[in-house]
């Protein structure tokens, strides 16, 4: 047992009088903690302590709700020998011989630093994220806006015109005007497209799918099904990112795929939400050009970038599923 604890490098153990000084070390300690056995023990572990929490009386308390409930653990910062400050998981256990008489304590530690270093780092770009996808919605949002309120209406007074221009003028100009009405006209139901497709998501992600799906495939001819098993309503900036992706899926769908149905699948899944796109179309084989390719970048660029994945599988002829998963962790 006692080469076994001794010769552990990912684990400072060792164990502690009764008053808190301490009688073994092991070369995880030494690795970790910078001091070599001859220099540490006879010392009293609050040396491991920066000198607020010593003021506080840190050290103290752990041992004694390790005496009293038989164990104690926290995650906090200690002090190695060159003054540096680590990030440590400690565990304090009491130990107790056959007639009931605290002998001592053992203590386990372990570096967290890297660790926390780490989460903090994804927790920053999750809120650069959140940050981020926010803009980018209040830009679409005013976009939506200024087609609709200001391109939109201008171009149907424009269509007003020329169809009372074609009411007026001879059979021989009113064709060409006419062809100009159904130009703006068409002009003018894309541009409604386009600011439908810009709106953000709404009432929920269910919701707002839903909503989408009635819109724009029922127009289309492309029968549907929605089915959820969410534990909950994912935080704003996931809504944003499945619903960003699962749009772009369902626009090659109803532009390129050739499908009579198309279903979209959300559970619950690891702290996140897994989606699946499925149709029934003509499979990989019918993307046509630029278009659906830049689609497909930006559907796996806005999966890796919310930290999730994204696959796309297509065999010709049978159909193509879009799977993706994204965190859907909430923020404090």
């Amino acid at each position: 047992m006692r080469l076994l604890v001794q010769s552990i490098r990912d684990y400072a153990i060792f164990m502690l009088d009764p008053r808190g000084v301490i009688v073994s070390w092991n070369i995880g300690a030494e690795r970790i903690k910078g001091y070599t056995a001859e220099e540490i023990i006879g010392t009293h572990f609050s040396v491991f302590y920066p000198p607020e929490a010593v003021a506080e009386g840190k050290p103290a308390r752990g041992l004694q709700e390790a005496a009293t409930e038989g164990r104690w653990e926290e995650e906090g910062w200690r002090v190695r020998k060159d003054g540096t400050r680590f990030w440590a998981s400690v565990v304090i256990t009491a130990l107790f011989d056959e007639s009931g008489d605290l002998r001592g304590f053992g203590k386990v530690t372990r570096d967290l630093t890297e660790r926390r270093s780490m989460a903090r780092a994804l927790d920053e770009r999750g809120m650069l994220l959140s940050r981020l996808v926010q803009a980018q919605e209040r830009e679409r949002r005013r976009i939506a806006s200024d087609v609709h309120d200001d391109t939109i209406q201008a171009m149907v007074g424009v269509g007003m015109r020329l169809r009372m221009w074609q009411q007026e003028l001879p059979e021989e100009h009113a064709g060409a005007v006419g062809a100009l009405h159904d130009a703006v006209d068409a002009a003018v139901r894309r541009l409604r497209e386009l600011a439908f497709d810009l709106h953000p998501p709404g009432d929920g992600l269910v919701a707002s799918l839903d909503a989408y799906l009635r819109e724009t495939m029922q127009g289309g001819g492309v029968a549907f099904d929605l089915s959820h098993r969410l534990d909950a309503e994912p935080p704003y900036e996931a809504v944003v990112t499945v619903y960003r992706i699962c749009q772009e899926a369902l626009t090659n769908v109803r532009k390129h795929a050739g499908a009579g149905r198309v279903s979209v699948e959300l559970v619950s899944l690891g702290r996140g939400v897994h989606v699946r796109v499925r149709d029934d179309g003509a499979g990989l084989t019918s993307k046509d050009g630029e278009a659906m390719h830049y689609g497909l970048v930006e559907m796996r660029e806005r999966a890796e970038a919310a930290g999730g994945w994204w696959t796309i599988d297509g065999p010709p002829g049978a159909g193509t599923t879009v799977e993706f998963w994204v965190p859907a962790v909430p923020r404090a």
